[in-house]
């Protein structure tokens, strides 16, 4: 069984994953290429969501950890309209 993360470990993690979002490769043409590269950056968008989006139900988390953590939330649509908006496929 693998060891819980913390819920700092979780935020970095997760900014691992909005890095690597950030990090694929824009596709030239709009046709199904960009709609793999959408899927992608939402895939990993949507993974480090999943890691932090309990951390601020838990009691046991500092306030500044669970106010680090919901930054991180509020900030994936303008992180996603960001990462998308200077595809060849046009706006998010």
């Amino acid at each position: 069984m693998s060891k819980a993360l913390t819920p700092t470990a979780r935020i970095a993690k997760a900014r691992q994953y909005i890095q690597q979002a950030r990090e694929i490769p824009i596709p030239d043409s709009a046709g199904w290429d960009y709609f793999s590269y959408t899927a992608q950056v939402k895939d990993a968008l949507k993974k480090a969501f999943e890691l932090v989006k309990l951390i601020q139900y838990s009691p046991s988390t500092p306030p500044d950890v669970k106010a680090e953590a919901r930054a991180l939330i509020d900030s994936l649509p303008v992180v996603e309209k960001e990462i998308l908006k200077g595809s060849p496929g046009g706006q998010a």
